[in-house]
């Protein structure tokens, strides 16, 4: 359900058809899970609030919470510039040794 629909190969795509039919709830979370990807890549945590508010209830609620106990490091995590190159570094010095 997270693939791209034309990817789907046609017995694929009726199978997801019909979840999407008979649990609803999968979509909300499919949604949900979509959209906090969306909030990460987009590098602002201007929607993080109102994503909180519509994943709180779904499928995905126990992310929510996790989100939300720990919000000011997920959205520091978000907007805040990042980089593995001191670690990186590290691994490749005990590497060579």
């Amino acid at each position: 359900m997270t693939t791209v629909r034309d990817d789907l190969a046609k017995s694929e795509a009726i199978l997801v058809a019909a979840i999407e039919v008979n649990v609803p709830d999968l979509v909300i979370a499919r949604t949900a899970i979509g959209d906090f990807q969306s909030v990460i890549r987009s590098r602002t945590a201007r929607k993080l609030h109102e994503w909180l508010e519509a994943a709180r209830n779904s499928l995905v609620g126990s992310l929510a919470g996790g989100v939300e106990k720990d919000l000011d490091a997920v959205r520091n995590a978000i907007i805040l510039p990042w980089s593995n190159g001191q670690t990186e570094g590290q691994f490749h010095t005990l590497e060579a040794h």
